[in-house]
Protein backbone atom coordinates (compact mmCIF):
# COMPACT_ATOMS: atom_id res chain seq x y z
CA UNK A 1 0.00 0.00 0.00
CA UNK A 2 1.27 3.79 -1.13
CA UNK A 3 2.27 5.85 1.81
CA UNK A 4 -0.49 8.41 1.16
CA UNK A 5 -2.85 5.45 0.93
CA UNK A 6 -1.91 4.59 4.11
CA UNK A 7 -2.30 7.91 5.76
CA UNK A 8 -5.85 8.63 4.32
CA UNK A 9 -6.61 5.41 6.22
CA UNK A 10 -4.91 5.75 9.33
CA UNK A 11 -4.73 9.48 9.76
CA UNK A 12 -7.72 11.38 8.39
CA UNK A 13 -5.18 13.53 6.66
CA UNK A 14 -7.23 16.43 4.90
CA UNK A 15 -7.86 16.25 1.28
CA UNK A 16 -5.73 19.30 0.37
CA UNK A 17 -2.54 18.02 2.39
CA UNK A 18 -2.81 15.03 0.26
CA UNK A 19 -3.37 16.64 -2.86
CA UNK A 20 -0.35 18.75 -2.50
CA UNK A 21 1.70 15.32 -0.86
CA UNK A 22 0.36 13.78 -4.57
CA UNK A 23 1.65 16.64 -6.54
CA UNK A 24 5.11 16.43 -5.14
CA UNK A 25 5.87 12.68 -5.28
CA UNK A 26 8.07 11.44 -7.59
CA UNK A 27 10.61 8.28 -7.88
CA UNK A 28 13.71 8.74 -6.23
CA UNK A 29 15.91 8.78 -9.50
CA UNK A 30 13.35 11.29 -11.12
CA UNK A 31 14.04 13.77 -7.62
CA UNK A 32 17.49 13.28 -8.08
CA UNK A 33 17.48 15.13 -11.14
CA UNK A 34 17.28 18.15 -9.15
CA UNK A 35 21.32 17.59 -8.37
CA UNK A 36 23.64 19.51 -10.86
CA UNK A 37 27.54 18.97 -11.49
CA UNK A 38 29.10 21.41 -8.41
CA UNK A 39 26.37 21.50 -5.99
CA UNK A 40 26.75 21.00 -2.21
CA UNK A 41 24.52 18.50 -0.84
CA UNK A 42 23.77 18.35 2.67
CA UNK A 43 22.71 14.81 4.29
CA UNK A 44 20.67 13.80 7.01
CA UNK A 45 23.08 11.62 9.01
CA UNK A 46 23.48 8.94 12.02
CA UNK A 47 20.75 5.87 11.93
CA UNK A 48 18.40 8.93 9.83
CA UNK A 49 20.53 8.45 6.72
CA UNK A 50 17.88 8.65 3.36
CA UNK A 51 20.00 5.34 1.77
CA UNK A 52 17.54 5.19 -1.16
CA UNK A 53 18.30 8.84 -2.06
CA UNK A 54 21.78 8.64 -2.20
CA UNK A 55 21.44 5.39 -4.00
CA UNK A 56 19.61 7.20 -6.89
CA UNK A 57 22.19 10.04 -6.62
CA UNK A 58 25.17 7.26 -7.18
CA UNK A 59 23.49 6.22 -9.98
CA UNK A 60 23.54 9.08 -11.74
CA UNK A 61 27.13 9.51 -10.94
CA UNK A 62 28.56 9.47 -14.76
CA UNK A 63 26.49 12.67 -15.38
CA UNK A 64 27.64 14.63 -12.40
CA UNK A 65 31.20 16.05 -11.18
CA UNK A 66 32.51 17.89 -8.59
CA UNK A 67 29.29 17.67 -5.67
CA UNK A 68 30.40 18.22 -2.06
CA UNK A 69 28.68 16.42 0.14
CA UNK A 70 28.51 17.43 3.46
CA UNK A 71 26.97 15.38 6.91
CA UNK A 72 28.11 14.43 10.40
CA UNK A 73 28.34 10.27 11.05
CA UNK A 74 26.50 7.98 9.05
CA UNK A 75 25.65 4.26 9.80
CA UNK A 76 25.50 2.00 6.88
CA UNK A 77 27.29 1.78 3.80
CA UNK A 78 28.23 4.89 1.57
CA UNK A 79 28.30 4.26 -1.79
CA UNK A 80 30.32 7.53 -2.50
CA UNK A 81 33.32 7.80 -0.46
CA UNK A 82 34.66 4.28 -2.38
CA UNK A 83 37.76 4.56 -4.62
CA UNK A 84 37.47 5.99 -7.95
CA UNK A 85 34.06 8.09 -6.86
CA UNK A 86 36.30 11.30 -6.24
CA UNK A 87 35.45 13.23 -9.66
CA UNK A 88 32.00 12.81 -8.87
CA UNK A 89 31.71 12.95 -5.20
CA UNK A 90 33.72 15.20 -2.30
CA UNK A 91 32.56 13.98 1.13
CA UNK A 92 33.46 16.63 3.52
CA UNK A 93 32.96 15.06 6.91
CA UNK A 94 32.12 17.00 10.64
CA UNK A 95 33.00 13.92 12.21
CA UNK A 96 34.90 10.96 11.36
CA UNK A 97 33.12 7.31 11.50
CA UNK A 98 34.15 4.15 10.31
CA UNK A 99 32.61 4.34 6.64
CA UNK A 100 34.69 7.70 6.26
CA UNK A 101 38.18 6.91 8.24
CA UNK A 102 39.55 5.54 5.26
CA UNK A 103 38.99 7.35 2.97
CA UNK A 104 39.74 10.94 4.71
CA UNK A 105 43.13 9.29 5.66
CA UNK A 106 44.08 8.39 2.01
CA UNK A 107 43.17 11.96 0.79
CA UNK A 108 39.99 11.13 -0.91
CA UNK A 109 37.48 12.84 1.20
CA UNK A 110 37.85 15.74 3.68
CA UNK A 111 37.56 16.58 7.31
CA UNK A 112 35.85 20.03 9.07
CA UNK A 113 37.12 20.16 12.40
CA UNK A 114 34.59 21.89 14.39
CA UNK A 115 32.43 22.37 18.01
CA UNK A 116 29.03 20.09 17.09
CA UNK A 117 27.28 23.35 18.26
CA UNK A 118 28.18 25.64 15.31
CA UNK A 119 28.11 22.60 12.44
CA UNK A 120 24.80 23.95 12.34
CA UNK A 121 25.39 27.43 12.09
CA UNK A 122 27.77 27.23 9.47
CA UNK A 123 24.56 26.96 7.04
CA UNK A 124 22.25 29.05 8.92
CA UNK A 125 25.12 32.17 8.95
CA UNK A 126 25.82 31.35 5.45
CA UNK A 127 29.26 30.20 6.01
CA UNK A 128 28.43 26.96 3.86
CA UNK A 129 25.14 27.05 1.39
CA UNK A 130 23.68 24.09 0.31
CA UNK A 131 22.02 23.66 -2.74
CA UNK A 132 20.50 20.24 -2.25
CA UNK A 133 19.31 18.44 1.15
CA UNK A 134 18.71 14.90 1.24
CA UNK A 135 16.32 14.16 4.06
CA UNK A 136 14.50 11.26 5.60
CA UNK A 137 11.28 11.78 7.36
CA UNK A 138 8.12 9.74 8.81
CA UNK A 139 4.86 10.49 6.75
CA UNK A 140 2.92 14.07 6.98
CA UNK A 141 0.72 14.32 10.00
CA UNK A 142 -3.14 15.98 9.90
CA UNK A 143 -1.27 19.17 9.18
CA UNK A 144 0.76 18.30 6.71
CA UNK A 145 3.97 18.25 8.78
CA UNK A 146 6.70 15.16 8.44
CA UNK A 147 8.94 14.34 11.30
CA UNK A 148 12.62 14.12 10.90
CA UNK A 149 12.62 11.23 13.27
CA UNK A 150 15.65 9.89 14.99
CA UNK A 151 18.44 12.95 13.48
CA UNK A 152 16.93 16.04 14.17
CA UNK A 153 19.92 18.01 15.56
CA UNK A 154 22.10 17.85 12.38
CA UNK A 155 19.96 18.24 9.41
CA UNK A 156 16.68 20.82 10.32
CA UNK A 157 18.37 23.97 10.17
CA UNK A 158 20.33 23.09 7.22
CA UNK A 159 17.16 21.98 5.36
CA UNK A 160 15.77 25.11 6.09
CA UNK A 161 18.47 27.13 4.34
CA UNK A 162 18.49 24.81 1.36
CA UNK A 163 17.63 25.93 -2.14
CA UNK A 164 15.55 22.02 -3.03
CA UNK A 165 14.78 19.47 -0.51
CA UNK A 166 14.46 16.17 -1.36
CA UNK A 167 12.40 13.79 1.26
CA UNK A 168 12.59 9.87 1.71
CA UNK A 169 8.78 9.81 3.39
CA UNK A 170 9.23 6.35 5.12
CA UNK A 171 6.25 5.11 7.35
CA UNK A 172 9.43 3.41 9.62
CA UNK A 173 10.52 6.66 10.87
CA UNK A 174 9.45 7.76 14.54
CA UNK A 175 7.54 10.30 14.80
CA UNK A 176 9.66 12.49 17.36
CA UNK A 177 8.79 15.50 19.28
CA UNK A 178 10.13 19.14 19.85
CA UNK A 179 11.31 21.28 17.01
CA UNK A 180 11.68 18.58 14.99
CA UNK A 181 9.56 19.00 12.02
CA UNK A 182 9.57 20.45 8.16
CA UNK A 183 5.77 20.91 6.49
CA UNK A 184 5.11 19.57 2.98
CA UNK A 185 5.06 22.86 1.71
CA UNK A 186 8.52 22.87 2.15
CA UNK A 187 9.62 19.78 0.78
CA UNK A 188 9.78 20.38 -3.43
CA UNK A 189 10.41 16.25 -4.19
CA UNK A 190 8.86 13.87 -2.03
CA UNK A 191 9.98 9.70 -2.56
CA UNK A 192 8.30 7.21 -0.88
CA UNK A 193 10.01 4.31 0.25
CA UNK A 194 9.63 1.88 2.88
CA UNK A 195 12.56 0.54 4.27
CA UNK A 196 14.12 -0.40 7.68
CA UNK A 197 16.06 2.27 9.63
CA UNK A 198 19.61 1.91 9.95
CA UNK A 199 20.50 0.52 13.21
CA UNK A 200 23.82 0.66 15.39
CA UNK A 201 23.54 -1.65 17.87
CA UNK A 202 26.06 -1.79 20.78
CA UNK A 203 28.63 -3.86 20.20
CA UNK A 204 31.85 -3.77 22.56
CA UNK A 205 34.80 -4.14 20.13
CA UNK A 206 36.70 -4.78 22.99
CA UNK A 207 34.45 -7.14 24.76
CA UNK A 208 37.51 -9.94 26.69
CA UNK A 209 36.20 -10.40 30.02
CA UNK A 210 39.23 -8.11 31.14
CA UNK A 211 38.29 -5.17 29.46
CA UNK A 212 34.67 -5.65 30.22
CA UNK A 213 36.42 -5.18 34.08
CA UNK A 214 37.81 -2.69 33.38
CA UNK A 215 34.61 -0.59 31.72
CA UNK A 216 32.81 -2.04 34.66
CA UNK A 217 35.25 -0.25 37.12
CA UNK A 218 35.43 2.71 34.87
CA UNK A 219 31.66 2.97 35.49
CA UNK A 220 31.53 2.55 39.03
CA UNK A 221 33.89 5.47 39.47
CA UNK A 222 32.06 7.82 37.72
CA UNK A 223 29.08 6.96 39.42
CA UNK A 224 30.57 8.01 42.35
CA UNK A 225 30.54 11.93 40.85
CA UNK A 226 27.01 11.60 39.84
CA UNK A 227 24.43 13.43 42.54
CA UNK A 228 20.93 12.59 43.16
CA UNK A 229 18.94 15.53 40.53
CA UNK A 230 21.91 15.30 38.20
CA UNK A 231 21.58 15.74 34.63
CA UNK A 232 23.78 14.07 32.21
CA UNK A 233 25.25 14.01 28.96
CA UNK A 234 25.81 10.73 27.82
CA UNK A 235 26.49 8.64 24.49
CA UNK A 236 26.62 5.53 23.25
CA UNK A 237 29.76 3.21 24.25
CA UNK A 238 31.21 0.37 26.73
CA UNK A 239 31.54 3.73 29.05
CA UNK A 240 28.48 5.27 28.65
CA UNK A 241 26.58 1.50 29.29
CA UNK A 242 28.90 0.87 32.04
CA UNK A 243 28.11 4.37 33.98
CA UNK A 244 24.29 3.28 33.76
CA UNK A 245 24.55 0.47 35.65
CA UNK A 246 25.57 2.28 38.60
CA UNK A 247 22.81 4.83 38.38
CA UNK A 248 20.43 2.43 39.83
CA UNK A 249 20.41 3.76 43.68
CA UNK A 250 20.36 6.89 41.66
CA UNK A 251 17.12 9.92 41.84
CA UNK A 252 15.35 12.01 39.85
CA UNK A 253 18.17 12.28 37.23
CA UNK A 254 18.07 14.05 33.83
CA UNK A 255 19.02 13.93 30.25
CA UNK A 256 20.58 16.94 28.37
CA UNK A 257 22.79 15.12 25.61
CA UNK A 258 23.52 15.85 21.94
CA UNK A 259 22.36 11.39 21.61
CA UNK A 260 21.73 8.72 23.36
CA UNK A 261 21.59 5.22 22.87
CA UNK A 262 19.34 2.15 23.47
CA UNK A 263 20.67 2.36 26.76
CA UNK A 264 19.09 5.07 28.69
CA UNK A 265 15.19 3.31 28.34
CA UNK A 266 15.54 1.00 31.60
CA UNK A 267 16.51 3.66 33.27
CA UNK A 268 13.45 5.88 32.20
CA UNK A 269 11.08 3.22 32.70
CA UNK A 270 12.01 2.32 36.30
CA UNK A 271 11.72 6.37 37.22
CA UNK A 272 14.99 7.07 38.01
CA UNK A 273 15.89 9.18 34.80
CA UNK A 274 12.25 11.52 35.23
CA UNK A 275 13.69 14.81 34.97
CA UNK A 276 11.73 16.45 37.49
CA UNK A 277 14.72 18.05 39.66
CA UNK A 278 16.25 19.52 35.81
CA UNK A 279 16.09 23.56 35.97
CA UNK A 280 16.04 23.87 32.46
CA UNK A 281 13.18 21.83 30.47
CA UNK A 282 11.71 19.48 33.42
CA UNK A 283 10.26 16.47 32.56
CA UNK A 284 11.90 16.33 29.41
CA UNK A 285 14.88 14.54 27.48
CA UNK A 286 16.30 16.99 25.18
CA UNK A 287 18.62 15.75 22.87
CA UNK A 288 19.43 16.19 18.86
CA UNK A 289 19.23 12.72 17.68
CA UNK A 290 19.59 8.68 18.53
CA UNK A 291 22.00 6.11 17.66
CA UNK A 292 20.48 3.07 18.44
CA UNK A 293 18.20 -0.08 17.54
CA UNK A 294 15.03 -0.16 16.85
CA UNK A 295 13.53 -0.96 20.37
CA UNK A 296 15.38 2.65 20.84
CA UNK A 297 13.02 4.10 17.62
CA UNK A 298 9.89 2.55 19.40
CA UNK A 299 11.03 4.28 22.84
CA UNK A 300 10.82 8.00 20.76
CA UNK A 301 8.24 7.62 18.53
CA UNK A 302 5.46 10.13 19.70
CA UNK A 303 6.96 9.82 23.43
CA UNK A 304 5.93 13.14 24.93
CA UNK A 305 9.02 13.27 27.27
CA UNK A 306 11.61 13.31 24.81
CA UNK A 307 12.08 16.66 22.70
CA UNK A 308 14.51 17.11 20.21
CA UNK A 309 16.02 19.56 18.88
CA UNK A 310 18.51 21.89 16.58
CA UNK A 311 21.84 21.15 17.90
CA UNK A 312 22.80 24.86 18.19
CA UNK A 313 20.07 24.80 20.83
CA UNK A 314 21.09 21.51 22.25
CA UNK A 315 24.74 21.79 22.77
CA UNK A 316 25.17 25.38 22.91
CA UNK A 317 27.36 25.69 26.25
CA UNK A 318 24.96 28.24 27.46
CA UNK A 319 21.87 26.55 27.30
CA UNK A 320 23.79 23.44 28.48
CA UNK A 321 24.76 25.37 32.14
CA UNK A 322 21.11 26.59 32.51
CA UNK A 323 21.16 22.97 33.76
CA UNK A 324 22.12 22.89 37.26
CA UNK A 325 24.66 19.29 38.17
CA UNK A 326 25.41 19.01 34.85
CA UNK A 327 27.42 15.71 34.18
CA UNK A 328 29.31 15.44 30.84
CA UNK A 329 31.06 11.92 30.58
CA UNK A 330 32.85 11.92 27.48
CA UNK A 331 36.02 9.88 26.65
CA UNK A 332 39.32 10.44 24.96
CA UNK A 333 41.93 8.38 23.18
CA UNK A 334 45.04 9.80 25.24
CA UNK A 335 45.86 12.31 27.83
CA UNK A 336 48.75 14.11 28.66
CA UNK A 337 50.42 14.41 31.94
CA UNK A 338 48.97 18.55 31.86
CA UNK A 339 45.88 17.53 31.35
CA UNK A 340 45.78 17.69 27.77
CA UNK A 341 42.80 15.55 25.91
CA UNK A 342 43.31 13.98 22.69
CA UNK A 343 40.11 12.89 21.14
CA UNK A 344 39.82 13.20 17.49
CA UNK A 345 42.85 11.93 16.27
CA UNK A 346 45.78 8.83 16.89
CA UNK A 347 48.80 11.11 16.26
CA UNK A 348 49.01 12.68 12.62
CA UNK A 349 45.94 10.16 11.20
CA UNK A 350 42.26 11.06 12.39
CA UNK A 351 40.18 9.01 13.99
CA UNK A 352 36.67 10.89 14.73
CA UNK A 353 36.23 14.85 15.30
CA UNK A 354 35.48 17.35 18.31
CA UNK A 355 32.08 16.45 18.95
CA UNK A 356 30.10 17.80 21.20
CA UNK A 357 33.23 17.41 23.97
CA UNK A 358 33.86 20.27 24.46
CA UNK A 359 30.72 22.25 24.13
CA UNK A 360 29.41 20.10 26.80
CA UNK A 361 33.02 19.96 29.28
CA UNK A 362 31.97 24.07 28.98
CA UNK A 363 28.27 23.62 29.67
CA UNK A 364 29.09 21.63 32.49
CA UNK A 365 32.11 23.44 33.92
CA UNK A 366 29.33 26.55 34.09
CA UNK A 367 26.51 24.66 35.40
CA UNK A 368 25.66 25.04 39.11
CA UNK A 369 27.03 21.85 40.75
CA UNK A 370 28.25 20.40 36.92
CA UNK A 371 30.80 18.11 36.52
CA UNK A 372 32.82 17.86 33.47
CA UNK A 373 33.77 14.13 33.32
CA UNK A 374 36.73 12.45 30.47
CA UNK A 375 36.78 9.06 31.32
CA UNK A 376 38.75 6.41 29.69
CA UNK A 377 40.61 3.05 29.97
CA UNK A 378 44.06 3.39 31.48
CA UNK A 379 45.90 1.48 28.28
CA UNK A 380 45.03 -0.25 25.67
CA UNK A 381 43.67 -3.71 25.28
CA UNK A 382 46.54 -5.71 25.66
CA UNK A 383 48.45 -2.94 28.13
CA UNK A 384 50.84 -2.54 25.52
CA UNK A 385 50.58 1.38 25.44
CA UNK A 386 49.57 3.86 28.40
CA UNK A 387 46.53 6.18 27.50
CA UNK A 388 47.95 8.72 30.04
CA UNK A 389 51.43 9.56 28.67
CA UNK A 390 54.29 12.34 29.33
CA UNK A 391 53.24 14.03 26.11
CA UNK A 392 50.65 13.52 23.06
CA UNK A 393 51.53 11.68 19.72
CA UNK A 394 53.31 14.10 17.30
CA UNK A 395 50.70 15.35 15.24
CA UNK A 396 47.47 14.72 18.10
CA UNK A 397 44.43 17.00 18.38
CA UNK A 398 43.73 18.94 21.56
CA UNK A 399 39.83 18.42 21.73
CA UNK A 400 39.59 19.80 25.52
CA UNK A 401 42.19 21.67 26.49
CA UNK A 402 44.52 21.75 29.84
CA UNK A 403 42.53 24.71 30.88
CA UNK A 404 38.87 22.99 30.28
CA UNK A 405 39.90 19.76 32.21
CA UNK A 406 38.38 18.95 35.47
CA UNK A 407 37.78 15.36 36.48
CA UNK A 408 39.75 11.96 34.72
CA UNK A 409 38.72 8.59 35.29
CA UNK A 410 40.04 5.56 34.40
CA UNK A 411 39.36 1.86 36.33
CA UNK A 412 41.91 2.97 38.80
CA UNK A 413 39.83 6.21 40.23
CA UNK A 414 39.59 9.81 39.82
CA UNK A 415 41.46 12.92 39.17
CA UNK A 416 40.07 15.98 39.78
CA UNK A 417 43.04 18.56 37.86
CA UNK A 418 40.34 21.71 38.01
CA UNK A 419 42.58 24.43 39.86
CA UNK A 420 45.93 22.44 39.95
CA UNK A 421 49.00 23.25 39.21
CA UNK A 422 51.44 21.22 36.75
CA UNK A 423 52.91 19.30 39.22
CA UNK A 424 50.05 18.68 41.10
CA UNK A 425 48.19 17.06 37.94
CA UNK A 426 50.72 14.93 37.02
CA UNK A 427 50.54 13.31 40.23
CA UNK A 428 46.97 12.61 40.57
CA UNK A 429 47.10 11.34 36.33
CA UNK A 430 50.00 9.12 37.55
CA UNK A 431 48.01 7.62 40.28
CA UNK A 432 45.04 6.78 37.80
CA UNK A 433 47.52 5.79 35.21
CA UNK A 434 48.19 1.72 34.59
CA UNK A 435 50.41 0.55 36.70
CA UNK A 436 52.73 -0.73 34.52
CA UNK A 437 53.51 2.90 33.34
CA UNK A 438 53.57 4.92 36.39
CA UNK A 439 57.63 4.48 36.94
CA UNK A 440 58.15 6.10 33.17
CA UNK A 441 55.36 8.85 33.73
CA UNK A 442 56.94 10.09 36.79
CA UNK A 443 60.86 9.95 35.74
CA UNK A 444 59.11 12.02 33.22
CA UNK A 445 57.63 14.48 35.69
CA UNK A 446 60.71 14.49 38.20
CA UNK A 447 62.91 15.67 35.46
CA UNK A 448 59.82 17.88 32.92
CA UNK A 449 58.25 19.32 36.11
CA UNK A 450 60.36 19.16 39.03
CA UNK A 451 57.76 16.72 40.61
CA UNK A 452 59.48 15.43 43.90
Amino acid sequence: MAVAEELKDSRQIPSNILKIYNQKKVSSDEAVKSIKSGDSIIVQPGCGVPLELIRAMVRRKDELRNISIYHILIVGDLPYVQPGMEPHFKHKAFFIGGTTRKAINEGRAEFIPIFLSEVTLLFKRGNLKADVALIHVSPPDEHGFCSYGVDVGNIKTPAEKSKIVIAQVNPQMPRTLGDSFIHINKIHHIVEHNEPIQELPQVDPDSTPEMLMVYDKIGMNVAELIEDGSTLQMGIGAIPDSVMKYLKNKKDLGIHTEMFSDGIIELVEEGIINGEKKTLHPGKIIAGFVLGTKKAYNFIDNNPIIEFHPQEYVNDPFIIARNNKMCAINSAIEIDLTGQVCADSIGTKFYSGIGGQVDFIRGSARSEGGKPIIALPSSTKDNKISRIVPTLKTGAGVVTSRGDVHYIVTEYGIADLYGKTIQERAKALIEIAHPNFREELMKYARETFYLH
